[in-house]
């Protein structure tokens, strides 16, 4: 009987004290449940409208960046290509000729504005000879003149007279000159702008044309493809996602296990798909606020009854180098990370941590050490003399001494 009452006391004894050392030995370790991949995920999606003429994937396929996923009819967008091709020949066309005219505008219409005032010129002096014909002719008798020569002198001053009308009216048009050269200009700018449109038009079915490749932007594994050949796809619809090899683990840990975490310490994550396979890790960044704050419906403290609950704070680990071959991990499943803490806890962090600020002088203000008295100077003393006794030694003062 006090056998067995012996041995359950070593038991219990021996128990208690490997719970003890297991606390120990575990008491800087942080882990949670609470934990899952994550990784990049992008949609695969066309930016353009079309059927489906290719399809070169297939459900969980890996694939690299630059491959080609699928591809969509191109015969409408070859069309357009050339249209705007044509329209650009056109436009470049037009623009040739509207240079061409406002150059000649801006030579022609000056030379039209001399010209013209050089009529005007030689139709008024023909106006004034004529006037001054006629007005001798009239002052002659009928014996000096006869009627036929004055009939000759009247038409000749109204012929004269219509000529320099004619010709100022000419020289009124001419005078237009710099707003024909401006209008020319204007012309030749405008056409100039439809040849950049056009290029734009041109470059925009270009690129539609290249378009119809959808293309994968990063390496990954397709998944959730909802798209067949055939189908006719819209700009924009989601045709499946891409899962990127960037993979890291996003840990929610409660905020009462954040205390003596930080950037760079390192983790062990054990996954739920391979018991047994531990995976090294290393803590990358930590959330500036909680999962629940950042939630669709974040909770409302401030009305009804509150009930104070420990909250949740997601954390980023990345993985140390490249994961082993025979671990398959995508977004969602299950991980349990460790993390140590125990260098904050030693108090070895600075190289985690910011730079600490550098120490400051002491001062009156913020220092109550006193520093020693300057040594008085030594003073030379016969060789043979001996120490006055009326000076006795003054103990030094050390030099971390405070007084009181």
């Amino acid at each position: 009987m006090k056998t067995s009452r012996l041995v359950l006391i070593v038991a219990a004894l021996a128990l208690v004290a490997g719970g003890g050392f297991y606390a120990y030995d575990h008491r800087y370790e942080e882990s949670t449940d609470d934990a899952t991949i994550d990784g990049t995920i992008v949609t695969i999606s066309p930016k353009i409208s079309g059927y489906v003429k290719t399809l070169n994937i297939t459900d969980n396929q890996r694939v690299k960046a630059g491959d080609v996923l699928l591809e969509i009819d191109p015969a409408d967008y070859i069309v357009r290509r050339d249209r705007a091709q044509a329209a650009l020949a056109a436009a470049e066309a037009a623009e040739a000729a509207g240079q061409n005219n406002a150059r000649t505008t801006s030579v022609s219409a000056p030379s039209d504005l001399d010209a013209a005032r050089a009529q005007v010129a030689a139709a008024q002096a023909n106006w004034v000879k004529a006037a001054s014909d006629l007005k001798r002719m009239q002052a002659l008798s009928n014996e000096a003149r006869s009627q036929q020569q004055l009939d000759q002198a009247i038409a000749a001053e109204k012929s004269a007279r219509s000529a320099l009308e004619d010709a100022q009216a000419k020289l009124r048009s001419a005078q237009t000159a710099p707003e024909t050269v401006a209008r020319a200009e204007a012309t030749s700018r405008q056409l100039a702008a439809q040849v950049k449109q056009a290029q734009a038009d041109l470059a925009q079915a270009e690129i539609d044309l290249a378009d119809t490749k959808v293309v994968a932007p990063i390496d990954g594994y397709i998944t959730k493809r909802s798209v067949d050949q055939g189908t006719y796809v819209q700009a924009g619809q989601a045709l499946g996602s891409l899962v990127g090899t960037d993979m890291w683990v996003t840990a929610n840990f409660k905020e009462t296990q954040l205390t003596h975490m930080h950037r760079g310490q390192p983790v062990s994550i054990d996954v739920d798909a391979y018991p047994g396979v531990t995976i090294k890790g290393k803590v990358d960044s930590i959330q500036a606020g909680t999962g629940a704050f950042f939630s669709t419906f974040p909770p409302e403290n401030a009305t009804g009854n509150f009930v104070k609950i420990v909250q949740r704070v997601p954390v980023k680990i990345t993985f140390d180098g490249a994961l082993p071959p025979d671990v398959k991990l995508g977004p969602g499943l299950s991980v349990e990370p460790t993390v140590d803490t125990s260098d904050d806890a030693s108090g070895d962090i600075a190289a985690m941590q910011d730079d600490p600020p550098a120490p400051q002088p002491a001062t009156a203000a913020n220092s109550d050490v006193i520093p020693p008295p300057p040594a008085a100077a030594p003073v030379d003393a016969p060789a043979n003399s001996a120490p006055s006794a009326a000076a006795p030694a003054v103990p030094a003062t050390p030099t971390n001494a405070v007084q009181k």
